[in-house]
């Protein structure tokens, strides 16, 4: 009989780099995150849709999230529940403040050893940093087999999984022993949309700190009532960790500045779909060596 997984999904709530300005930075050197909209990592939703077809696959599995963010990273846990997780765990405190790629992944892995897990799933890279290191590090901190660039999981064998990757000029089938770390490319199938049951069941969703906040509101009165709704938070003090490891003092990496560069044409041709026109073109780029 197929044993059923717990599947933990690593996800970020990123600023959206489409909108980088000049108060994109703070003084310290770090993203000024309250400056830019907020996004669910793309990369992380691919890992998410992955997670939730391997739940499918194996009755009884669970899907949750892990995500270290403030308090408004809730909002991506929520999201994953609209699509099929189950629930989520928020790491969340201000000694995390400033944390690199080490310090995030040693942060992430001392949450997993406590939650648990069966299989570890990460988008390749977030777009704020594009490293692709945290799944990676993670992997290696808790001892675990890892394979990247994932596209597509395969098949499930007992205690192994079977995975095709893509690489730059074609792809590999691999195999995997379990408990694993996988990071999971764009080219991943994208991420089912949100089911309305599931938002209206799961749209009270709250951490502890948001309840606190309104305590006497509707939402919290359904928290209080349905088990279901409460998304864990954990802070420092919930895992063991060393905090000299953690946020600043655990971060080697300092960024020192961010540009916002934009690529404008010098000059511009409008042409129209005349035979001439378009003769008139496919011969200006055989000329200049893009085509041929």
């Amino acid at each position: 009989m197929n044993k059923a997984l717990k599947i933990v999904v690593l996800a970020k709530q990123v600023p959206d780099t489409r909108n980088v300005g000049k108060d994109a930075m703070t003084p310290e050197g770090t993203v000024n995150r309250a400056a830019l909209p907020a996004i669910f990592n793309p990369e992380d939703l691919n890992a998410l849709e992955l997670a939730l077809r391997l739940k499918e696959q194996r009755p009884g599995s669970t899907v949750h999230i892990l995500t270290m963010g403030p308090f408004r990273a809730a909002d991506i846990i929520r999201e994953a529940m609209f699509r099929g997780a189950d629930g989520g765990y928020l790491l969340t405190d201000r000694k995390f403040a400033g944390s690199d790629t080490l310090a995030t992944s040693y942060a992430l892995s001392c949450a997993l050893r406590k939650v648990g897990y069966d299989l570890i799933v990460a988008g390749r890279q977030a777009i704020d940093g594009d490293t692709a290191q945290v799944g990676p590090q993670v992997a290696e901190k808790l001892g675990l087999p890892q394979v990247t660039y994932v596209e597509e999981i395969e098949r499930v064998d007992e205690g192994s999984l079977v995975i095709r990757r893509r690489l730059e000029h074609g792809s590999e089938v691999v195999e995997c022993p379990m408990p694993a770390v996988i990071t999971v490319n764009s080219s991943a199938p994208a991420v089912r949309p949100k089911n309305a049951r599931r938002v209206m069941k799961y749209k009270y969703a709250m951490i502890p700190t948001e309840i606190a906040a309104a305590p006497d509101s509707e939402q919290a009165r359904m928290v209080a009532a349905h088990d279901y709704l409460q998304i864990t938070e954990l802070t420092v003090a919930d895992i063991d960790t060393d905090e000299n490891q953690l946020g600043f003092a655990g971060s080697p990496t300092k960024v020192k500045k961010i540009e916002n560069i934009v690529f404008q044409a010098k000059e511009a041709k409008r042409l129209t779909g005349a035979d001439a026109d378009i003769n008139e073109l496919m011969v200006e780029l055989i000329a200049s060596h893009t085509l041929g």
